[in-house]
């Protein structure tokens, strides 16, 4: 394509600062960082494709700057980057190579050439620089105008009253039947009334995106004519996905018009940030963006100047780089500032925790940056605290203000379940995970428990399959985990054998009831609650079709799941001695009682012997809600009362003994997955000392009523 020389473009110098392309001043002033340039060029694309040069002459502190006159938004360009190309230095300047602007608040096209895209002939390390031009082949920056809808005022519901819900923007409405064809898998989907409502009916106070940023296929798919689905790709921390706008171009409205409706139910929005790597993959990636700016100042590099991977990706950015920790901390910035997002989750977070690719530091440059900034630090924070090594795994180790995915309480949960293994542990997940967070100033609710979430099975699929079945993925099963701690129940997949069926389903009650009465803060699966199966695909990362997308087709199967779900859910939003704020320490309660007591089926308590018999089931769990009070769903101040909640995972019915009067004066049956809807089979009044029976499998919750308090649920 022609280059249209800008000899005759007065460009004004500007200021350095933000980076980015901004409008002002009757043009557009570009900044874009770079240690390693010798010269860089903003290039303005038309519409046909005709390309125009201008030479950025200003340098301040690295950065590469200038004020274009007469450039508007809407207009797309990118940068050329003169320099250096030595790739055993790791550094990988072309001009040849279009390169987007990690600062752009709007980016358009995809990768269609990988080839062109290359900045190497031959050998990814040792062959000369390739002069293939990539423009027309490669996505493109775009001026973006500044302002838009307005997001409303932010919920700021505390962590101890929130329940999380992790959905995909584009799977969780394309096919819902009653959102208009044209608003299907777009933010605006999301945003639509009846999606809304289906969160508040659910009780759900916190959306959780996956990823947002502006994504683009890795280089794998593209080789096998694959696209990314999930999003873990990122291409640019500034801009929203353009991939899920209704309109074209209109991204960045619509994602502020979802925010905004979201804000107006009282629900709070959580984005799924990738600052661990990017789409530009290993050596033989292409050239999109950071590795032709200044590669070194982005990726952690070897010694020999390869690029590094502890993150499974072909490449990690460098978390000790104060280029990428301000790359980090402005991208989170604007879209809590500009988009209104109400907070984070890290994906593989234990990589900003590892300076240079050393070992986990909590104090590192990089997560004190975060927590210690002023804006950022008001924001909720999850780390995903692992990464692909054994020295990432880091559950229980992030700082004071780091809410973690909790992976211990899957793990345990999952496998109790499942009849392999006893109650200590579960007694630890049950009672907030104390073991790994009851230090360095932290908080129950800092434990995100989950039992599923993207990445594995959906719940339907835990229940059902032993093995993981990715066939469609293209890889003949050998991506995705192993480790799925599943059960089928005796057949793998679907079976017509009503008897599987319904252990199956009553299991699927008790991991969920489990998940919604521990200690700590839930995180729900979008469709599990309506029954949704992967096929036993446990990494449809690739997969953009009905094999991810949420069925909101009513089933028989469905509708009680449904039900229950809301029941679960609604039950722990008017029960603070389920939420608890602080950890149990067995500390006196007004009644005279520790403030948690475990027992026995035959209603004695635990003594050390029984922690440690792994053949134990079966798990009676004691909450004094005396003095326990917070803030129901109304805002009005609540007193608890107190409950039994007993955990039954063996094969056969068991015998329960409830505690003495000490501790409640009568109990009253509140849920039991023993039902399709987790209505109590028995609807009286027990009396201490009682003897009832529970299922096998199954789970029952019971209250003891407290004098002058009040029970708002049926």
């Amino acid at each position: 394509m022609a280059t249209r020389p800008a000899t005759d473009t007065q460009v004004l110098a500007g200021r350095p600062f933000p980076l980015g392309a901004h409008p002002e001043a009757g043009g557009v002033r570009f900044a874009v960082t770079s240690a390693v340039a010798e010269a860089v060029e903003v290039c303005l694309i038309a519409d046909d494709g005709g390309e125009r040069r201008i030479e950025l002459t200003e340098r301040t502190f690295g950065v590469w700057h200038g004020l274009v006159p007469g450039v508007t938004p809407g207009q797309r360009y990118g940068y050329r980057v003169h320099g250096p190309y030595d790739p055993i230095r790791g550094l990988r300047c072309n001009p040849a190579k279009l390169l987007v602007d990690p600062y752009a608040h709007r980016i358009t096209g995809r990768l269609t050439d990988l080839g062109a895209a290359q900045g190497f002939s031959g050998d990814p390390d040792r062959g000369p620089m390739s002069t293939v031009d990539s423009l027309g082949s490669v996505p493109l920056s775009v001026v973006a105008s500044p302002g838009g809808p307005d997001t409303g005022s932010k919920p700021e519901v505390p962590f101890e009253e929130s329940v999380i819900y992790e959905l995909h923007v584009k799977g969780f409405t394309e096919l819902h039947p009653f959102i208009p064809e044209a608003l299907r898998g777009t933010y605006l989907g999301v945003a639509h009334p009846v999606a809304i409502e289906h969160l508040t009916r659910l009780g759900v106070t916190t959306v959780e995106l996956m990823p947002v940023h502006a994504f683009a296929d890795e280089p794998s798919l593209v080789r096998a004519g694959r696209h990314n689905y999930w999003g873990y790709s990122p291409l640019g921390f500034f801009a929203p996905h353009p991939g899920y706008a209704s309109e074209p171009g209109r991204e960045v409205e619509e994602f502020r018009s979802m925010v905004a409706a979201l804000h107006a139910a009282n629900i709070e929005v959580i984005v799924d940030v990738v600052f661990n790597h990017t789409c530009e993959g290993g050596p033989d990636g292409p050239t999109l963006f950071l590795r032709g700016l200044d590669a070194p100042a982005y990726y952690l590099h070897t010694k020999r100047g390869h690029m590094a991977d502890i993150t499974g990706c072909g490449n990690t950015l460098d978390a000790g780089s104060p280029t990428v920790v301000r790359l980090v901390t402005d991208s989170l910035r604007y879209w809590t500032q500009e988009l209104g997002v109400d907070g984070f989750r890290f994906d593989l977070a234990s990589t900003l925790g590892r300076p240079r690719g050393g070992m986990f530091d909590r104090d590192s440059t990089m997560l004190t940056a975060i927590t210690t900034d002023p804006v950022l630090s008001r924001c909720k924070l999850i780390a995903e605290p692992w990464d692909a090594t054994g020295e990432g795994y880091r559950v229980g180790d992030f700082g004071a203000q780091w809410a973690e995915w909790n992976g211990r309480y899957r793990d345990t949960v999952r496998d109790f379940w499942r009849g392999v293994t006893g109650v200590r542990d579960l007694a630890y997940r049950l009672s907030g995970s104390s073991d790994l967070y009851d230090h360095n100033l932290r908080r129950p609710w800092q434990s995100i428990n989950f039992v599923t979430a993207h990445d594995g099975f959906t719940l339907r699929d835990l229940v059902s399959y032993n093995e993981k079945h990715n066939e469609a993925n293209g890889e003949d099963n050998r991506d995705g985990t192993n480790d799925n701690r599943s059960w089928n129940h005796g057949a793998e997949g679907e079976t017509d054998d009503a008897a599987i069926v319904a252990l199956r389903t009553r299991q699927a009650r008790n991991l969920f009831a489990t998940l919604m009465l521990s200690t700590g803060t839930p995180m729900l699966l979008a469709g599990d609650e309506m029954w949704r199966t992967q096929g036993g695909n446990n990494n449809a990362y690739c997969l953009d079709d009905e094999t991810s997308w949420v069925d909101w087709t009513p089933t028989p199967e469905t509708e009680p799941m449904l039900s229950f779900a809301r029941r679960v859910v609604r039950l722990r939003a008017y029960s603070p001695a389920l939420r608890q704020p602080e950890f149990f320490e067995g500390r006196t309660t007004p009644t005279g009682k520790p403030d948690l007591v475990w027992f026995r089926p035959d209603g004695e308590e635990f003594d050390e012997i029984d922690w440690f018999d792994e053949s134990r089931r079966t798990l009676c769990m004691w909450i004094d809600g005396s003095n326990s009070q917070a803030r129901n769903r109304e805002g009005a101040l609540v007193t608890d009362h107190s409950w039994l909640l007993i955990l039954h995972a063996g094969e056969d019915d068991v015998e329960v003994v409830l505690p003495g009067p000490e501790y409640g004066a009568t109990y009253k049956p509140t849920l039991d997955t023993g039902t399709a809807d987790g209505s109590p089979a028995y609807v009286g009044v027990l009396e201490p000392k009682s003897r009832i029976v529970v299922g096998a499998r199954s789970v029952q919750l019971l209250r003891a009523p407290r004098d002058l308090v009040p029970w708002p649920l049926p």
